[in-house]
């Protein structure tokens, strides 16, 4: 969160976060003294005291103490302590939640400026350079801001421990008010205590790994929690920027036409790619899923309509469009009204409403009976056959009370309903598909070979393959494909698209969304999915030309694949098939970028700059073919995977590339941080819309150009960068080993976490096997953080050498250019989050101590030398001194956090032992429980996994 002058006045004290974590702390202690007893409570209070002292002052003798303290406690003890510092941390992290909830407020209640990322302060920065009224909604008018959600395994906390947290928040939120009594102030308290002792009482961690169906519900959580509030919430706080700083129509009107630019995506359900669970049975389900939930929030509001809009038709005249309207629903009004068919028969508005909620019942009903196995068909005239029809009627109530002088009841919960739909129609979310390229090769090969088109088309040179892809997409009829007789994965893989095509029908165009092609190394690779989208009635010619309703984007993921970006995208781009079917839907080019693979694969440096530069040339390839382009960030919740702060991270990508559309994963643990409140959610999303609309100025005003000097220094800098990771991960013989022995990566797999496998081939433990979740949730785990930072240090150091001109010129980028800010100042979070004492003690579990020495030594020479440097250029005498609050916010875990990574070593070695001796007997490991909570707490602790 970034701060100014004026809005650090409203920031409460840090006095005052320090007592609500007292108070918070204190509950806690006395749950676990009333229901675990002395012994438990005293072996928390003496880890915790003890671990403080040692963070203020290293004493061997204490710090022995500590650890015989630890390996004293049998597992079911040692669990009940994780237990009582993981909830503590739940505890903090709901009272910082609260804190700038608080300090929000206080701003908005001032009515001065607010908090930089705000409508506010955007639209009063806009005005200041010059931007009027009519260049502010040619730019929204162009706007799509798409975050989309995602089940990668490193969420560890179940719904219903969010749900409890979710009541602890509201209820801490309740003693803020200014007024409160003491008796009031003492039964909250106390109500405090009761909700602190159900999270005691009730199990974070999953007993069973949680089926795809699971984590569909689970993404759909957050819209019920908080998004279907949030999202009308941001519309308003945007309106009420436009009237502050644009001013207002003479009838009360918005100066200018705001329109719907949320949107949401989903792969959970539809990403296929290593995840044998997601067959298209599964993706059906995840489509009907979000669409009954939306249609209940929608049955919701609008009976809750019924009872506000209670006009009398004696009392106001409504207008002939609304009155035709509901000339037209006399159709349906015998079965809505039955036995009282001059119900609201003088309040037009409740009328209309009643025949609404019949039709949206009729077609939730059917969407019941689909889930529940039924071939059910929608009863047209009835029930609502679209999201539009919804919106037609919502919208000739709203107009038709304006036109009696009512806009501003109109622009109430009738307006926030229709922003709703406008943002979610019946479909919720856009659901991509996504699967490897190798599977699309090799069931096109299986088809063409079957009819006789190709004999052997995975033997073929692209060059080929593209002229032959190109033969059949043009063709007027292919022939029928016997599904019967093709392989199963082949057979599937069809499946998933007829699966498209019905969706389509039955949630609304929208309700799939993009068809994402991981591993792609070849224009080739897209034309396949056409062409198969084609036999599946996707793609085609129609009487008025040629018609797409398929959208493709290639997914570059690793650097290798992000140097071939140029090839690709001109073969593609060029082809004229393809070219053709773009065009018929709708000449946008969607291409995802990989921030995971490529940062595991070359180190932050070059991950971070190849994909800068990936997006410029992107872009600029976009342009002269004259299509539109969509860039699709494939981010995680850590620096290593992408991470970083939304506003910031949009400002950071190249001048003129957003051109207005952002499309980003919300991975993991970021879901529930940013989701799980509706005043968190709300800020989310006003954060990620202005760092939009701000990067997109280029739609209204000649873009800015980076420096060359700039970027050449960065071209040199990612090359030294990638080398020393790769001379560290790549070339140092044993450096595998050390992570799997000296990290709980291996035992990562058996938490219940997520229903996809950690690693694409179980028996490998190469590099290549291992998703590049794991590999940074280990690292992170065992206090490393090495991907976010590992080579920065040596790559500065190098460049810059003894030469103080150089040193200047590293220091303007930081100061000038916002990528670079933006790298330097996510490496020191990670940095500060990284302990190499911790990480030091993780490395003693290596089998192989001259190993583990040898690559330690390594990796604290590097983060010492990155520490150094990074200092340096900021010209900051600590990290993130730039970001007071984030810092204290991370020293205050660090006391808690030495003590869990002090148990979860020691239930590694303990773990590891017992298994080691007992070979593949299936007894019951007692120490597994405990590590698997372990590694749930210090990822509380540390405010992220993977």
């Amino acid at each position: 969160m970034t701060l100014t002058g004026n809005s650090e006045r409203f920031l409460p004290k840090d006095k005052e976060l320090r007592a609500r974590v007292r108070l918070f702390g204190d509950l806690l202690g006395r749950v676990i003294r009333r229901l675990e007893g002395d012994a438990v409570f005293h072996a928390v209070e003496t880890l915790r005291k003890g671990f403080v002292s040692l963070r203020k002052r290293e004493d061997p003798r204490l710090r022995q103490r500590m650890m015989r303290c630890i390996v004293h406690q049998d597992p079911e003890t040692t669990e009940r302590i994780i237990r009582a510092f993981s909830i503590y941390f739940s505890l903090v992290n709901i009272a910082e939640e609260d804190l700038f909830y608080r300090w929000r407020r206080a701003q908005v209640s001032s009515g001065d400026p607010l908090w930089v990322g705000s409508f506010d302060r955007t639209l009063r920065d806009l005005r200041a350079e010059g931007v009027t009224a009519e260049e502010l909604e040619k730019l929204l008018s162009e706007l799509s801001y798409t975050p989309v959600f995602t089940a990668h395994p490193t969420e560890a906390r179940r719904r219903t421990t969010m749900q409890n947290q979710r009541r602890v928040f509201q209820t801490a939120d309740r003693l803020n008010q200014p007024r409160i009594g003491a008796a009031e102030r003492k039964l909250l308290i106390e109500e405090l205590e009761t909700q602190i002792q159900i999270l005691w009482r009730t199990n974070e961690v999953r007993v069973k790994q949680p089926m795809v169906r699971d984590e569909i519900k689970y993404g759909l959580f957050y819209f019920e929690e908080s998004l279907f509030e949030a999202i009308p919430l941001a519309y308003r706080f945007l309106e009420k920027a436009v009237r502050r700083t644009y001013g207002m129509q003479p009838d009360g009107a918005l100066p200018i036409d705001i329109p719907a630019f949320l949107r949401f995506g989903s792969w959970i359900g539809g990403d296929r790619d290593g995840n044998p669970n997601v067959t298209p049975a599964v993706t059906a389900v995840a489509c009907r899923l979000a669409m009954q939930q939306v249609l209940r929030e929608y049955l919701k509001r609008v009976s809750h309509l019924r009872n506000v809009l209670t006009h009398s038709a004696l009392m106001c005249q409504p207008s002939q469009a609304f009155l035709a309207s509901l000339e037209a629903d006399n159709n349906i009004s015998p079965a809505v009204f039955q036995g009282s068919r001059d119900r609201y028969e003088t309040e037009p508005y409740r009328r209309k409403i009643q025949i609404m909620i019949y039709r949206l019942k009729e077609t939730l009903g059917t969407v019941g009976r689909r889930l529940a196995g039924e071939a059910a068909v929608l009863p047209a005239n009835s029930a609502y056959s679209s999201a539009d029809a919804l919106l037609a009627d919502l919208r000739v109530i709203h107009d038709s009370l304006v036109s009696h002088g009512e806009r501003n009841v109109a622009s109430g919960e009738l307006t926030d309903l229709i922003r709703l739909v406008e943002t979610c129609g019946f479909h919720l979310h856009h659901l991509d598909v996504r699967q490897e390229s190798k599977v699309h090769s090799a069931t096109l090969g299986s088809i063409l070979a079957q009819t006789g088109l190709a004999e052997d088309y995975e033997a073929l040179d692209e060059t080929a393959r593209l002229q032959l892809l190109g033969t059949l997409i043009d063709r007027a009829e292919l022939p029928a494909i016997d599904y019967e007789t093709l392989d199963d994965s082949a057979r599937e893989t069809m499946q998933v698209f007829d699966v498209m095509r019905e969706m389509r029908g039955e949630v609304g165009p929208q309700g799939i969304g993009t068809y994402v092609i991981s591993m792609t190394h070849a224009a080739s690779h897209v034309l396949e999915v056409l062409l198969l989208g084609r036999w599946a009635g996707l793609a085609g010619e129609a009487a008025a030309g040629p018609f797409c309703q398929l959208r493709i984007a290639p997914l570059f993921e690793t650097i290798e694949d992000l140097l071939h970006v140029e090839e690709v995208l001109n073969g593609l781009l060029g082809h004229a098939s393809y070219a053709r079917m773009l065009a018929a839907s709708g000449n946008i080019q969607e291409v995802m970028l990989g921030y995971s693979d490529s940062c595991k694969d070359g180190g932050i440096l070059a991950s971070s700059w190849n994909l800068y530069e990936a997006q410029k040339k992107i872009v600029a390839i976009t342009d002269r073919f004259g299509v539109r382009c969509q860039l699709f960030h494939g981010r995680g919740g850590t620096v290593g995977r992408g991470g970083g702060p939304t506003h910031e991270s949009i400002l950071a990508q190249p001048p003129a590339t957003v051109q207005g559309r952002i499309k980003f994963t919300e991975q993991g643990e970021v879901l529930s941080y940013k989701y799980s409140n509706v005043e968190t959610a709300v800020y989310e999303l006003g954060m990620g819309a202005t760092g939009l609309i701000l990067a997109s100025r280029s739609l209204i005003r000649t873009p800015t150009r980076d420096r060359d000097e700039y970027r050449a220094t960065m071209n040199e800098l990612a090359a030294l960068g990638e080398d020393a990771y790769r001379d560290l991960v790549d070339r140092t013989p044993g450096v595998l080993d050390y992570f799997y022995e000296g990290t709980p990566v291996q035992e990562i797999g058996f938490l219940n976490i997520g229903s996809r496998p950690s690693h694409r081939r179980q028996s490998d433990r190469s590099k290549a096997s291992i998703r590049a979740i794991p590999w940074v949730f280990g690292w992170g785990q065992s206090r490393h953080t090495l991907p976010a930072w590992y080579g920065i240090g040596s790559a500065l150091e190098s460049w810059r050498g003894d030469d103080p001109e150089r040193l200047e010129l590293l220091r303007g980028m930081y100061r000038e250019w916002p990528f670079f800010r933006s790298l330097l100042s996510n490496s020191q979070m990670a940095l500060t989050k990284a302990n190499m004492r911790t990480a030091s003690e993780y490395a003693q579990l290596c089998s192989d101590r001259r190993l583990a020495d040898r690559v330690y030594s390594r990796i604290q020479e590097e983060y010492a030398r990155t520490v150094r440097e990074v200092l340096l250029i900021a010209r900051l005498d600590a990290l993130m001194d730039e970001t007071p609050l984030l810092a204290l916010s991370l020293q205050r875990r660090d006391p808690y956090l030495d003590p869990l990574n002090s148990i979860q070593i020691h239930l590694l070695r303990e773990s590891r032992a017992l298994q080691a001796s007992r070979g593949d007997e299936g007894e019951e490991n007692p120490w597994m429980s405990p590590l698997l909570r372990s590694i749930n707490a210090i990822a509380a602790g540390m405010r992220n996994t993977g």
